[in-house]
Parts: C-alpha cells; sequence; structure tokens
C-alpha cells in the first residue's frame, strides 16, 4: 500500500505542473485578444470625428462653416520705451481712446533739458558754419600775393631785385592758395559738425518722444497695469489696448474635403449671435470676402481662415465681442459674384 502511494506522488506533481502551464497559458491568450481588440477600437475613434467637431457642411447655397469665433484683430500690450517714473497717466480701464492719444509720460526733466542743449550746440553749429570770413580773407590776400610776386619777378628781371626775394613772393602766392584750400575743407568741416549737432538734436527730441507713450490705433482700454509714480523699466507693460472698431470671425474648414474651393476674396455671409438664448439667439449678418486662408493644417487636416466684419456701436458698448459665436456660409468658387 505504500510503495502504490509513493508511485502516485510523481504523477501528482505532473498534473499539477500541466494544470497550472495551462491556466498561465490561457491568461495570456486571453489577454492578448482583449488587447487587440482594445487597440482596435481606439484606432477607430481616433479616425472618426464626432458629428459635433465637424466644422463644415455642404449645402445648395455653398459651404457653412458653423463653430466660428469671433476673435481681436489688434490686441497689444504697449510698453514703455525707457526707464523713468510715471509722471502722467490719464487713461483708466473701459475708456475708449483714439490714434495718438497720450496713454503715458515718463517723466522727461531731464530729457527736456538735454534738448535744449543740443539746440544750443546745434546753433553753435550752425554758426560756425555760416562763417565765411577766413574764406574771404583767404581770397583777397591770394590776390594781393599773387600782384606782389609779379611785381618781383619783373624787378627780377630788370635787375632791381635779387633773386631770393622774387623766389620767396611766389612762395607766399602759393602759400596763399594753399589757405584758400585751407578755408574750404574748415567751412566744409564746420557744415559736417552742424549736421551732426542737427543729430544729436533729433535723438534729444526722439527721447522725449519716447517718453511720451500713445496709442498706435483706435482701442478701448483693457487693463491698466501700471500705476501713476511707478517707476518702470523697457519693456515694462503700461497697459493693454483692444481694437474694437473691427473685429475678425475664425473658423476651421477641411483641407482635404474642400480642395481648392476656398480662396482668399471668396464671398462669405457672416451670422454672429450678439445675444438671446440658446432657443432665440438674436443674430448680426454681415456680407463680405475671405481675408485669409492659412497655408499650414492643424492636426486634424483643416485651414484656418477669417473675415474682418466692422463692429457696431451699442450706446457706449459695442454689438459685436470677442468669443462670441458664429457661422460662416461660404459661397461656391462656381457661384456668380455677388451670391449674397
Amino acid at each position: 500500500m505504500a510503495l502504490q502511494v509513493l508511485l502516485l506522488i510523481p504523477r501528482l506533481i505532473i498534473c499539477s505542473t500541466t494544470q497550472s502551464q495551462i491556466t498561465d497559458f490561457m491568461f495570456k491568450r486571453n489577454a492578448f485578444f482583449l488587447g487587440t481588440l482594445l487597440g482596435g477600437v481606439m484606432a477607430i475613434a481616433l479616425q472618426v470625428t464626432p458629428t459635433w467637431a465637424q466644422s463644415a457642411i455642404d449645402s445648395d447655397a455653398g459651404i457653412l462653416v458653423e463653430n466660428c469665433m469671433v476673435r481681436f484683430i489688434n490686441k497689444t500690450k504697449v510698453p514703455s520705451e525707457t526707464q523713468g517714473k510715471l509722471t502722467q497717466l490719464p487713461v483708466e480701464e473701459g475708456m475708449s481712446i483714439k490714434k495718438g492719444d497720450v496713454i503715458a509720460i515718463v517723466d522727461d526733466k531731464q530729457a527736456r533739458l538735454a534738448l535744449e542743449l543740443k539746440q544750443a550746440e546745434e546753433l553753435v553749429a550752425k554758426l560756425n558754419a555760416q562763417n565765411d570770413v577766413n574764406k574771404r580773407d583767404a581770397v583777397q590776400s591770394e590776390v594781393i600775393a599773387r600782384q606782389e610776386a609779379a611785381a618781383y619777378r619783373d624787378l627780377y628781371a630788370k635787375g632791381a631785385a635779387p633773386q631770393f626775394e622774387m623766389l620767396k613772393k611766389q612762395a607766399e602766392a602759393d602759400r596763399a592758395i594753399l589757405r584758400i584750400e585751407l578755408a574750404d575743407l574748415n567751412e566744409n568741416t564746420a557744415m559736417a559738425e552742424y549736421v551732426a549737432k542737427q543729430v544729436g538734436t533729433q535723438l534729444a527730441q526722439s527721447d522725449i518722444e519716447m517718453r511720451t507713450i500713445r496709442a498706435e490705433f483706435d482701442a478701448f482700454v483693457e487693463n491698466r497695469f501700471a500705476q501713476l509714480g511707478e517707476w518702470v523699466q523697457p519693456g515694462s507693460p503700461i497697459v493693454e489696448l483692444v481694437q474694437m472698431d473691427f473685429v475678425r470671425v475664425e473658423g476651421f474648414i477641411d483641407a482635404f474635403r474642400y480642395a481648392g474651393q476656398i480662396q482668399k476674396g471668396a464671398d462669405v455671409k457672416v451670422e454672429i449671435t450678439v445675444g438671446g438664448t440658446s432657443t432665440n439667439p438674436i443674430t448680426k449678418t454681415f456680407v463680405g470676402k475671405i481675408d485669409y486662408v492659412s497655408m499650414e493644417l492643424d492636426l486634424n487636416k483643416r485651414h484656418r481662415i477669417w473675415v474682418k466684419v466692422p463692429n457696431e456701436r451699442d450706446g457706449d458698448d459695442w454689438l459685436i465681442k470677442p468669443g462670441m459665436r458664429a457661422t460662416m456660409q461660404i459661397a461656391p468658387p462656381t457661384a456668380a459674384a455677388g451670391l449674397f
């Protein structure tokens, strides 16, 4: 009996080992199939674009581009161009300003004194450049020296003057000609110095202008970063200006599906949602032309396009604001001009 038990032990061990190997094989096979299935599902999900993300729809009236967005044309942080203390800061957040209006002034007392000094130096240089006394003196002296040299040549020819006196007077006449050339050189040098002083005056004037920060376009003051009396450095932002008289409506369109159909200058009708509710929106319609079609495609193989549209005043506010939703209806390339 004991011998039979001993003979069964190896068989039990072999069976146990075989069962473990089978279980491990089944687990690995199921994991492989599950991984393959999940990979296929993810690949399909990446290739299929959900219906809500579609940006363009074909219609009889052209190509309808949905989910467009109103954007700024100009949104600029205006910096200081020099260092100093802000002595004037007449703008506040929410103000509308015109092109050329003063935004801020950096302390310009020393700059104005430097300008006065440069202007005085320029005046001195101008007087020197206009001074021709030395030139006129040199010309008259040359005439006298030439006549005197001629007279001594006659006396030498008659034996009434020694040769060295005649040669001395001739040398003086030659030096008189050189003094005229020197006077011309001095006049040209004085004129060059005058021009240099003029440039110095312009630089001093430019320094004052740099300390006067002005608006580059009609704008709305979105943010004011600096405070009156604050010390600023070159590049320190003073205010943030946004252009509101014109905005642009930006959208995306499939580059492969509409290859060759979307071009700059194409007729387009823009409809912007300016108010209301999701079920009863208030819209504003504009007709224009596509102003931009990007060369680069995004990750979804789409062109970025935008249209510049004029904004309208709504009391003290603006009707159209960046962030509003819009749609674009682009005329097909075969449509007659003036479709909209």
